[in-house]
């Protein structure tokens, strides 16, 4: 195939100018490498960030109410309730939602919808006992004794002997 009238080329395409394809003479580029993404915060952790901002603009005097900040928002005064319920939570559990984890792939695991259960309840044990239940946590463990207490205990195991004491 030496035809002295034939020319062989390696051409590749090209976006051009206003998107239109353009011919290349050469191998194609390799692509960059795409950069590692971080970790995409959860929309539960976004929301309860927005009710401790809200709530700070409001105690702080910077808008009048919460149906101020739905006017500049562009959401009902409905959805500022919902994300503001959030901050009726107990405290332990607003932080565990601020640091929340993000979810590799998918769905996020909590949802503001699952927490309006839990934020219906004023009595932060209640909330507690239901946010363990909805992330399939045990009931929280007795901590473990220390000092005195926990030699003495410790050399009672080991001896197997059991104290009694003798109140009269």
């Amino acid at each position: 195939m030496n035809d002295p009238t034939r020319a062989t080329y390696r051409v590749h395409f090209e976006n051009g100018k206003f998107a239109n394809r353009q011919m290349r003479i050469g191998t194609a580029p390799q692509p960059a490498p795409e950069p590692p993404r971080a970790p995409r915060v959860p929309r539960v952790a976004k929301l309860m960030a927005l009710a401790v901002r809200f709530d700070g603009l409001v105690r702080g005097g910077h808008v009048k109410d919460f149906a101020e900040i739905a006017r500049l928002g562009y959401v009902t005064r409905g959805r500022i309730s919902q994300i503001m319920d959030l901050a009726n939570l107990a405290p332990d559990i607003q932080e565990e939602l601020l640091f929340l984890a993000s979810a590799k792939t998918g769905k996020d695991a909590i949802t503001e919808r699952d927490l309006r259960p839990i934020t219906r309840h004023m009595d932060w044990q209640s909330q507690r006992r239901l946010w363990r239940t909805m992330t399939n946590r045990d009931e929280p463990k007795a901590p473990q004794p220390e000092g005195i207490v926990a030699i003495r205990s410790k050399i009672l195991q080991m001896l197997d002997v059991s104290v009694v004491v003798d109140r009269q």
